[in-house]
């Protein structure tokens, strides 16, 4: 029974972060010859590293996580961040970032 239960927990949880990143990118998709407002990315990004983070811990699978929807929601706050720190001078988003702490560990080796 604790295995059923389990598995019904991981498919919601599946099913919960997908439908958020389609919202996300929908939003996104649908604002996509507007530039957002620092604000706004500055939330977007918090939301999506740390709804990625958690729902990878709660034992969602990388290729949940990695869904295409993710890597456009991904590519585009990349997009916005890169222009909005040339047009801000980098100092708008306070070190907020979506480049991941791992990616970083990763590239000093």
């Amino acid at each position: 029974m604790d295995d059923v239960s389990s598995f019904m927990y991981l498919r919601i949880f599946e099913q919960w972060y997908t439908s958020s990143m389609n919202l996300i990118c929908t939003w996104l998709t649908d604002r996509m010859d507007l530039q957002l407002h620092l604000y706004q990315l500055k939330i977007l990004i918090r939301i999506v590293k740390k709804k990625y983070r958690d729902f990878r811990l709660q034992g969602v699978l990388d290729s949940t996580l990695n869904s295409k929807m993710y890597d456009t929601v991904r590519n585009r706050l990349t997009l916005e961040e890169a222009t909005s720190s040339v047009s801000e001078g980098g100092a708008g988003l306070q070190g907020i970032t979506m480049r991941d702490s791992d990616e970083e560990d990763e590239d000093d080796d």
